[in-house]
């Protein structure tokens, strides 16, 4: 079982930037697809980047080109740095960890991020 915890949140202006980070506990970090997932005000859960064990990374059509998922396996930590922040990015982002074999799943408690001037 993985435990994860996001921090990093906060407010920011339109075009401002922000780190997430995700620290795991309790398991074998490397087992680990481990991804960034958004849920705005009345909307669903929507995936925002994922980065696997090797480093390789997928990204939403909404992210690409502003956000960047890295993973410090040493650390046991994933980060997603978001740069040119837009209202639109307003959301609880929340930290996954999916085993890459067993597809187990687990979810932090989220971190808000408010993009606003």
């Amino acid at each position: 079982q993985v435990h994860v915890v996001e921090s990093g949140g906060g407010l920011v202006q339109p075009g401002g930037s922000l780190r997430l980070s995700c620290e795991a506990s309790g398991s074998d970090f490397s087992l680990y697809i481990m991804g960034w997932y958004r849920q705005a005000p009345g909307k669903q859960r929507e995936m925002v980047a994922t980065v696997t064990q090797r480093g390789t990374t997928t990204y939403a059509d909404s992210g690409k080109g502003r956000f960047t998922i890295s993973r410090d396996n040493a650390k046991s930590t994933v980060y997603l740095q978001m740069n040119s922040l837009e209202s639109e990015d307003t959301a609880v982002y929340y930290c996954n960890a999916r085993h890459r074999i067993y597809d187990t799943e687990y979810w932090g408690k989220g971190t808000l991020v408010t993009v606003s001037s």
